[in-house]
Order: C-alpha cells, then structure tokens, then sequence
C-alpha cells in the first residue's frame, strides 16, 4: 500500500480531522475515500437509480416557463 505526504494548513487541518471523526474514520480512510470519490469513472449507484423516475408532469414546458417572460429584447444586427 502506497503512502503519501500531505502538507495542510492548520484551517485545512482541523475541518479534515473533524469530518473524518464525524465519519467515524481514520483520518487516511477519509482522505482515499475522498480521493475515490473524486477519480470515479462512472456516476454512484445512488445517482444512476435516479434516472427514469421523473415523469413528464414533474417539470413545467417550455411554454409554461416562457409564459410570464414578456417580449425578447430585438437583436443587434451584425
């Protein structure tokens, strides 16, 4: 297992000390955990369960959000 080095400074410090005992973790499981999390080739499970749940009434259309807009301001021409 390789090792790493890290130089943080004192405010860095303490909210990553703070965040890995909120987790209930070492401190070095939070930082690979967080270097997991970032290097991640593919959306989380959590997120990917989400797709096709909305359904078409979830969202407004098109017309509905233009709706209360008013006229658009003229274009320059070039």
């Amino acid at each position: 297992m390789g090792q790493v080095t890290l130089y943080l400074d004192p405010e860095t410090e303490s909210k990553m000390k703070a965040a890995a005992k909120s987790a209930g973790i070492s401190q070095s499981r939070w930082v690979a955990a967080l270097i997991r999390e970032k290097t991640a080739t593919q959306w989380p499970d959590s997120l990917a369960r989400l797709a096709g749940t909305w359904s078409d009434d979830d969202f407004p259309s098109l017309e509905e959000i233009r709706a209360g807009m008013g006229e658009d301001v003229p274009r320059e021409s070039l």
